[in-house]
């Protein structure tokens, strides 16, 4: 099957080529800004903005002719394309999330990108990109060192099993990564290598995951918690950046060894989640988890900083699509399925659970079960009764009176990516929508 997924290397340029990529970065940040003035002024005067193929026709007429533009040609002509690109998504977006046909949160109107206050990161589209052994080769820049090898990505190049479609430069902390975003023919399994095999996942505060499977095997992975291991050193590293005087050296040298440690954290959260989803999805054929309301759970200012530490969207990602390499699937329980406060032993549920009893206690049955292990219990019965079968198309996510079933969609699972309903769709111009209008400036 054809799947599209990212290779991304650590870079170790020389200082000429790190020179390079900070001159790129700066023309795709200079691209985004002039394009986005060239919106607002034409957007002022006749109430609508060019698009990202209109804006590279225009800056290619406009940098020939102005003197100050005269340093465009000392980069790769893709980093502008791509910006005007980008400029014209995030255009589009904002538009769509204004008349509420995006999901998440409502997008505030493009803003201009300054020096130091946004992501240093540039793209290739075009041109050659290629890698071997420890280097990688990109447009204008040349071959330059990795830090690791690309043999992986090499050997799949090399045996036409795999075909870059775009590179991604950016710049974490200290050290330039590049993301190759690869078309690749993988060889899925018909069957999972354990058929029949299943496991509730219950992700959690306190332990990363607890997974109980069809034998009734209890995994508990422990998260690294790394935000909460390293917080007195960022405390300590933040404070010493803010008493260094504003624009000084110091204060420069300050703030790259403050994120150089917030990277290292993202780095640890990130090693354990990819460890734990790949170990689940080559184990078990069939995983199931909660539909959490993560952005809900953040608001607490309670439970913030440890449900962000945990990285609950990030492990429900990674599963979703290494269950389908492994020719598993995975399953989303409906959001409002109560999984915690259900007994897996009788099937009464309690009114109300507070999250600070960690042991469920059954009223009915005389059930004492680890909270989260209770939890994943019910996840996995839940796969196992085949109740996703039974769901309709469409419908409302809150259980409706006791008795009655929704309308349109009975409570139960459903397959990862399509749960909720389907938004209508709209293509509208952003010109027609007054509101739209009033907000562009």
């Amino acid at each position: 099957m054809l799947v599209t997924q990212a290779y991304r290397f650590a870079l170790d340029p020389t200082p000429r080529q790190e020179r390079a990529l900070w001159s790129h970065a700066g023309a795709a940040r200079f691209a985004w800004n002039w394009g986005l003035a060239a919106c607002r002024d034409r957007h002022g005067a006749e109430g609508k903005w060019w698009s990202g193929a209109e804006l590279h026709r225009l800056w290619n007429r406009v940098k020939k002719t102005d003197p100050v533009l005269g340093w465009w040609g000392e980069n790769s002509k893709c980093v502008y394309q791509e910006a005007f690109r980008d400029l014209d998504r995030a255009l589009r977006e904002f538009v769509r999330s204004c008349r509420g046909v995006r999901k998440g949160r409502r997008l505030g109107f493009p803003r201009f990108k300054r020096r130091g206050r946004c992501r240093d990161s540039f793209r290739f589209g075009s041109g050659v990109m290629r890698c071997a052994g420890r280097t990688v080769t990109l447009p204008r820049l040349g071959t330059i060192a990795t830090h690791e090898s690309t043999r992986k990505l090499a050997r799949r190049l090399e045996n036409g099993t795999a075909r870059i479609l775009s590179a991604t430069v950016s710049r974490t902390a200290h050290r330039w990564f590049v993301s190759f975003t690869v078309q690749v023919d993988r060889r899925a399994p018909e069957r999972h290598a354990r058929p029949g095999s299943v496991a509730g996942v219950d992700l959690g505060v306190k332990t990363l995951l607890t997974a109980v499977d069809d034998q009734g095997r209890v995994t508990e992975i422990a998260g690294p918690k790394a935000l909460r291991a390293g917080l007195r050193k960022l405390q300590r590293l933040g404070r010493i950046h803010s008493r260094k005087q504003p624009g000084s050296a110091n204060r420069a040298r300050a703030a790259r060894r403050l994120a150089r440690h917030h990277a290292r954290v993202t780095a640890v959260r990130t090693d354990a989640l990819r460890k734990a989803t790949t170990a689940l999805a080559g184990r078990y054929e069939t995983v199931v988890v909660e539909d959490l309301n993560v952005t809900g759970m953040v608001a607490n200012r309670w439970l913030a900083r440890a449900v962000a530490d945990q990285g609950f969207g990030t492990a429900r990602r990674m599963l979703e699509y290494k269950t389908g390499w492994n020719g598993g699937r995975l399953v989303v329980a409906d959001r409002w399925f109560p999984s915690s406060k259900t007994c897996s032993g009788c099937g009464g549920r309690k009114p109300s659970l507070s999250l600070s009893e960690r042991t469920f206690r059954c009223d009915a049955c005389g059930l004492v079960l680890g909270r989260d292990v209770n939890a994943a219990m019910n996840l996995r019965d839940l796969a196992a009764s085949g109740a996703e079968s039974l769901n309709a198309c469409g419908g409302d996510l809150r259980p409706g009176l006791a008795g009655r079933p929704p309308v349109k969609q009975e409570p139960g699972t459903a397959p990862a990516g399509e749960t909720g309903t389907a938004a209508a769709q709209a293509t509208a111009t952003p010109t027609a929508d007054p509101h739209i209008r009033s907000h562009c400036g």
